[in-house]
């Protein structure tokens, strides 16, 4: 298993890392479900911080299998059958999604990111072994993840009460054993093959966000009570709108040209987090917000339209963060700041579809007027 070389030309995803991106977005689906059904129930200080719990696990073990390849991928047998179990372990994740919302119960979700992780230790031991430059890079990250899902059993096992507070703690160690692994030796990972990775799994989650507010949609109009009504339209082609504009938005920057260190990457890689989070989030928003149309709801509709709004302007910020903050100068680093405190603006205003069409609009002509204006106006490096 050699390291692959970082000015590789023409590196791609393989099918393999696309069937994995493929098996990892049933438990994202299953998430923004449980999300929009919590929403529409009212119960969002119950479901908000058990979605955002589900999604790390299931956005941490993608992650950390996705830098893996890009340094170490040598698609030998073993490669591929360690990627096997580790995708049983995603589908194990998967089927316990619902326990999750349903009896606040991580046992099966846990088990399955256990064999995730199992299956990354046996890889970076193969790394280690067959890259002495990195070895201990290598054994850094195989002895840290060990160490930490040792509290993970714990938690499986029930021998402690575990919080959302232990959560969070067990999260952030997590994410310190890569920062701790690469102080040894930085692995080769690809900028390129990274920068499209995480393209890939953005468009496979607006896929699903689209799909979210289709089958909401699709069952409102299926109902014989229900008429396809002014509202409806312009929620449906509001959010189509908005999920168009956040494609655009996103694929407007230049990601390998910000990867060009491990701090930057880090910051990057972990800031997509709350990309992928808030975009899974707008889809179960469109959702609830059908049901408010339709009357399938106990929130208000100002409660929908923020559930719409916020998390389309967290995305925004975000994106803001990681790509322009680094690369705008003068007032151009202020446009999506403002962007964003306007959005939260609309659902001050109106019904839900009409603030869902307006915000869409709104948003749109604000990637073309960054598109059209201030990228031509922007001063060269």
């Amino acid at each position: 298993m050699e390291p692959r070389e970082p000015s590789e030309q023409n590196r791609g995803a393989t099918p393999l890392e696309l069937l994995f991106d493929l098996v990892f977005v049933v438990a994202i689906s299953i998430a923004s479900s449980q999300l929009h059904h919590g929403l529409s129930e009212h119960h969002v200080a119950e479901v908000l911080p058990l979605y955002i719990m589900v999604f790390f696990t299931i956005w941490w073990a993608w992650m950390n299998f996705t830098w893996f390849a890009s340094a170490y991928d040598n698609d030998d047998i073993a490669y591929r059958l360690i990627t096997f179990m580790q995708i049983i372990g995603s589908l194990v994740l998967a089927a316990g999604v619902n326990q999750v919302f349903t009896d606040h119960d991580f046992s099966v979700c846990v088990l399955g990111y256990l064999i995730m992780r199992f299956g990354l230790v046996m890889q970076w031991l193969r790394a280690g072994f067959a890259d002495p430059k990195r070895r201990k890079t290598a054994f850094r990250y195989a002895k840290g993840i060990v160490l930490v899902q040792m509290g993970w059993i714990i938690y499986q096992l029930k021998l402690v009460t575990f919080t959302q507070l232990e959560f969070v703690a067990l999260a952030f160690m997590e994410m310190c054993v890569p920062i701790w692994a690469e102080k040894a030796n930085a692995t080769t990972w690809h900028p390129e093959h990274m920068a499209e990775r995480y393209g890939l799994l953005t468009i496979i989650v607006l896929g699903e966000t689209i799909m979210a507010s289709f089958t909401a949609i699709h069952t409102a109009i299926a109902d014989p009570k229900i008429s396809i009504d002014n509202q409806l339209i312009c929620l449906t082609v509001g959010g189509m709108i908005m999920m168009f504009s956040v494609w655009w938005s996103y694929f407007a920057r230049q990601a390998p040209e910000i990867l060009t260190s491990s701090n930057k990457a880090f910051y990057w890689g972990y800031g997509h987090f709350f990309i992928f989070l808030s975009i899974a989030a707008i889809g179960a928003g469109l959702a609830a917000g059908v049901d408010v149309i339709t009357g399938h709801s106990k929130i208000s509709a100002q409660q929908a339209e923020y559930a719409i709004a916020i998390p389309l302007s967290i995305y925004s910020l975000v994106v803001w963060l990681i790509h322009d903050l680094q690369t705008d100068y003068g007032w151009y680093k202020l446009w999506h700041p403002m962007t964003v405190l306007l959005i939260l603006l609309f659902p001050l205003w109106g019904n839900v579809g009409h603030v869902t069409l307006a915000i869409g609009i709104f948003y749109a002509l604000c990637i073309v007027f960054r598109q059209v204006f201030l990228l031509r106006g922007k001063p060269s490096g």
